[in-house]
């Protein structure tokens, strides 16, 4: 069946992969991928796909309520699977604002714009909100996140995210819109913006640059395979239930000074260096604000309901993203000059 699907924020992270996934898996789909284009949305991403005639890139802001509704009536798109988000912790500390608009009134414009769209046949039509596991806040020694969990978003990056995904489920409830939504714990893998902690420190390790370490690196998180993440996306815009929450979660647990040790070891292999000598790099620096603890997400729903498993435990795929990494210098060379590195030196050197 011919459908077309709006992806936002698809030159980013999840989103090229969700995007690679889609194109190559539905040739009867015309896929837009529409992205803003900030420091983590990245073109070449996809460079394998960008000629397939079931793709479109469009660059704008889901922020701009009248380009959202236009492009709505342009495409009369069959459905949504709304990624685009600004994601990083630090940089929501820094700037809360451009969270609100991006995550909030962004997925509102969406919201508004797929039900004036949709208002007389909502039969065939879905909405997929991917969230995140931070809205959940932190837990404790033991206990998992599920669907039912209340929510306690702890930063402003959490809190906006939370928000939309009430505003999803809001428009569910009062106008009837198809909705799903899916909240994940941490994704790892090629293709990552290296501000967060694997790509950086693969990056620093190579340079023999510092490793920083918030607190004393005991914090724990839950790591997913962002190409598992890419089919449980798929799996759930097709087989999930309307007004449903899916958990996606990679059974991972990791403190992050585990992880940090584990990647070391694996880079000094690679780089041929002597063991422990990356080790040496690890510098631990001030525990940032409202830093939640601990992560951990349920997905049995998501297992029985769909039937959907994670395809790899944590130490092969992290032997994975860090052969991508050492075999991709070129993307990460341009990734990583400019604007970041100036962004870099505030957030980690300054501190």
């Amino acid at each position: 069946m011919h459908k077309t699907i709006l992806i936002t924020g698809g030159a980013g992270f999840i989103g090229s992969h969700l995007v690679r996934l889609m194109v190559n898996k539905y040739p009867e789909y015309q896929i837009i991928n529409l992205d803003k284009l900030t420091y983590a949305g990245n073109l070449a991403n996809l460079t394998d796909v960008e000629s397939k005639p079931n793709y479109t890139f469009i660059k704008g802001d889901i922020v701009d309520a009248e380009f959202i509704y236009n492009l709505f009536n342009q495409y009369k798109f069959d459905g949504v699977i709304h990624l685009a988000a600004e994601s990083h912790v630090d940089r929501s500390i820094e700037n809360p604002n451009e969270f609100i608009f991006t995550n909030v009134v962004g997925t509102a414009n969406l919201l508004n714009a797929a039900r004036k769209s949709w208002k007389d046949a909502m039969n065939d039509k879905r909405f997929y909100h991917v969230s995140t596991d931070e809205v959940y806040g932190s837990l404790g020694d033991s206990g998992f996140f599920l669907e039912t969990t209340p929510y306690d978003p702890q930063s402003p990056y959490s809190a906006s995210k939370a928000s939309s995904d009430h505003f999803v489920r809001a428009f569910h409830n009062t106008y009837k819109l198809p909705v799903v939504v899916s909240n994940c714990s941490n994704n790892y893998g090629s293709h990552q913006f290296p501000e967060k902690l694997i790509p950086l420190f693969i990056n620093n390790i190579k340079k023999n640059k510092p490793l920083p370490v918030y607190g004393q690196g005991l914090n724990i998180r839950d790591w997913l395979w962002v190409e598992d993440h890419a089919r449980a996306i798929d799996l759930i815009f097709h087989e999930g239930k309307n007004g449903d929450t899916y958990n996606i979660g990679g059974h991972n647990e990791w403190t992050n000074i585990d992880l940090i040790k584990l990647l070391c070891k694996i880079m000094d292999r690679k780089l041929d260096r002597a063991e422990g000598e990356s080790e040496k790099l690890i510098t631990y620096v001030t525990d940032r604000a409202g830093h939640d603890m601990r992560y951990a997400i349920d997905s049995t729903k998501l297992q029985k309901e769909l039937g959907w498993v994670p395809s790899l435990q944590f130490e092969e795929g992290l032997e994975k993203t860090v052969d991508w990494y050492l075999e991709n210098e070129k993307w990460l060379e341009n990734v990583t000059s400019g604007a970041y590195q100036q962004y870099y030196e505030k957030m980690y050197l300054d501190r």
